[in-house]
């Protein structure tokens, strides 16, 4: 079995110490993470996958992944539904033959399965995994961008995979609940949430919808307050999909005027305006095989809305001073905290352009609508501001944390992120207080004298005013955010007095 392998003895002391470390997994995610990692050391490879049949034997999906050593983040609602049109998976999976490529760059294999590398992938190994009933029941694939002969892991790794089958039916069998004859499902090793931060309700729903469109080419519109973390959400996106390896590019669409813009997303040709001495490539380009995020979309120029629409229908930029459009393949991701359905009723956004770009929305929830999640972000925040400033970590009072739980954080995560690396600064000792957070809490003065209408009227105008503050005087924006109807909004500053003027003071 190992006579084909370097160094038989060390690896048969490798292999040996992998089937006792996967038979001390506690749960299937475990279990599959560590196995693909184990295969990576075994085979030396840069890439190692896993396959599985579902509980039907009719649709193959991957469901753990390590890439250079590192477990890919995965959720099973985020990957293809069916890897059955991969021809190269059908062959080993139905001729229950293993198939070994030390050329592959060379061959005319088709190889979508694989993520797009900047090295082309050479070799490739692929293992049917056999179950105690010798029906085979997923694959194992490992792959390399050297030219590697690894036809001789074959027997071993696949005996491998098939005592793992056999742990993961066990585990299953162990976590099923009494009574219970159903197939449990394989659950997928994962980074918890894609790398961000927040169990709440909010964000497990902002979580199932990244997973829906993550491997889609769909384009994503990511709407949200200011601060909300959009930039982080499209990296997320981009990094855990299959354009992982290639270019991920911001640029905020209110950061240039609009000849500017126009020539830093499509570039320009030598000679195209004055100053223009060589040609230069432009974002979309650069971005190309990667992901684009236009930032603040709801800023960009009615003009260049019109060619930003003719990239996302054709696939095809024309560098300004050219005469010739070329194809490109970049994933866009457009954000906003205006409302674009806003934009296109008062003519300042396209509407064609509005619902293409609006094909898969996601709303990020405000930091006051996640439950829970401040102390979290808080604590990680604190944590990466201890490991910046290069000191110990700081310890976390009752009254600090209480402190921060009472607040409404208008800024979102962004404003929450500055307070605590200021709190981290301005800590002397290893335990924040509450007075290292200076945060804009409102008291309302008290005065005896008002009854309760008075007073309820008192703390609705506060609100009110508030809302108006943050939506930069948006009575649709305020009314949709208080849930109510905008007329009704209008009666109730008209009722109390309130102006657009007083959002400002």
């Amino acid at each position: 079995m190992f006579t084909q392998v370097p160094q038989p003895l060390v690896y048969a002391e490798a292999l040996l110490a992998q089937f006792a470390s996967l038979s001390r997994a506690a749960d299937g995610a475990a279990l599959l993470g560590d196995f693909v990692r184990g295969l990576a050391e075994l085979s030396g490879c840069e890439l190692t996958q896993l396959y599985l049949l579902d509980a039907t034997h009719t649709c193959l999906g991957m469901n753990a992944e390590c890439l250079n050593g590192i477990l890919q983040p995965r959720e099973a609602a985020s990957l293809p539904a069916d890897y059955n049109g991969e021809q190269l998976l059908q062959f080993a999976l139905c001729q229950n033959r293993v198939v070994s490529l030390s050329e592959l760059s060379g061959s005319l294999h088709e190889t979508s399965f694989l993520p797009p590398q900047a090295t082309p992938w050479q070799s490739l190994l692929c293992v049917p995994l056999v179950n105690q009933q010798k029906a085979v029941e997923g694959l194992l694939l490992c792959a390399s961008r050297r030219h590697i002969d690894l036809q001789g892991f074959a027997e071993s790794l696949g005996q491998l995979g098939s005592f793992v089958l056999g742990q993961l039916h066990l585990l299953q069998r162990l976590r099923q609940p009494s009574g219970d004859v159903r197939p449990m499902k394989v659950s997928v090793p994962s980074a918890s949430g894609y790398g961000l931060i927040g169990k709440s309700k909010a964000m497990r729903e902002t979580y199932s919808l990244i997973s829906k469109v993550l491997h889609s080419p769909y384009t994503v519109l990511l709407r949200g307050e200011t601060g909300t973390g959009k930039e982080v959400v499209a990296r997320a996106i981009h990094d855990c999909g299959p354009r992982r390896s290639q270019a991920f590019i911001v640029q905020n669409c209110a950061a240039f005027p609009e000849n500017l813009l126009e020539s830093e997303l499509f570039g320009y040709r030598k000679g195209a305006f004055t100053g223009a001495d060589r040609d230069r490539a432009g974002l979309f380009d650069a971005a190309n095989g990667g992901t684009l995020l236009l930032d603040e979309i709801g800023d960009m120029p009615l003009s260049l809305q019109a060619k930003l629409l003719r990239v996302l229908q054709e696939g095809e930029i024309r560098p300004l001073g050219s005469n010739d459009t070329h194809k490109i393949d970049v994933r866009i991701i457009a954000a906003t905290h205006r409302d674009l359905s806003v934009l296109v009723s008062e003519g300042k956004f396209r509407e064609d352009l509005y619902y293409r770009l609006a094909q898969f929305p996601i709303e990020l929830p405000a930091l006051r609508q996640r439950e829970g999640d401040i102390l979290d972000l808080a604590r990680h925040f604190a944590d990466k501001a201890c490991s910046f400033l290069q000191r110990d970590a700081v310890r976390w009072s009752d009254a600090a944390l209480d402190h921060l739980s009472g607040y409404a954080f208008p800024g979102n995560v962004r404003e929450l992120k500055g307070l605590v690396e200021r709190a981290v600064l301005l800590c002397e000792g290893g335990e924040l207080l509450a007075e290292h957070f200076s945060l804009r809490m409102e008291v309302m003065p008290e005065d005896n004298s008002l009854n309760l209408r008075e007073r309820l009227e008192q703390v609705e105008r506060s609100l009110l005013l508030d809302c108006l503050r943050k939506n930069d005087g948006n009575q649709t924006l305020a009314a949709r955010e208080l849930g109510l109807p905008r007329r009704t909004l209008l009666y109730r500053l008209g009722r109390l007095n309130i102006n657009l003027g007083d959002f400002d003071g």
